[in-house]
């Protein structure tokens, strides 16, 4: 029986990463998510690193979990289909634009507490702050 070393697709990493994004949107700690999976913080820490691969069936609870449908976690992804695979392995999904203020957790941050925010009027405070500040 030979044992087999997992190594991490561009897909793996892209779902990783859409697990991250979406825990964070939610302002759901690791703890929090691992909890309400019944696995380990860890164990989350590792699905969002593509230390290990997330089975379909830990997909669908974790689409629960993050009350989103499966289908967000392979948004972004080419034609929701990898890249011509090279030398018989997924090269790349796609490049992260490090500029895009929505990759930023801090972005993500002030959007979840945004919509927190429990009236219509204090929203549109806070956006007629914002404009004010860039001089709009």
């Amino acid at each position: 029986m030979s044992s087999k070393t997992f190594t991490p697709t561009a897909v793996d990493e892209h779902i990783g990463q859409r697990v991250q994004l979406r825990r964070i949107m939610m302002g759901m700690s690791q703890k929090d998510l691992a909890k309400i999976c019944g696995v380990t913080f860890q164990q989350i820490q590792k699905y969002e690193s593509a230390g290990n691969r997330i089975s379909a069936s830990r997909l669908f609870e974790l689409s629960t979990a993050l009350e989103t449908p499966v289908s967000f976690f392979f948004l972004g992804l080419p034609g929701n289909m990898p890249e011509q695979p090279r030398n018989g392995k997924v090269s790349r999904v796609s490049e992260q634009n490090s500029n895009d203020p929505l990759s930023k957790n801090e972005s993500l941050q002030l959007i979840n507490l945004y919509w927190k925010l429990p009236h219509d009027d204090q929203r549109k405070m806070v956006m007629k702050m914002l404009k004010s500040l860039n001089g709009l």
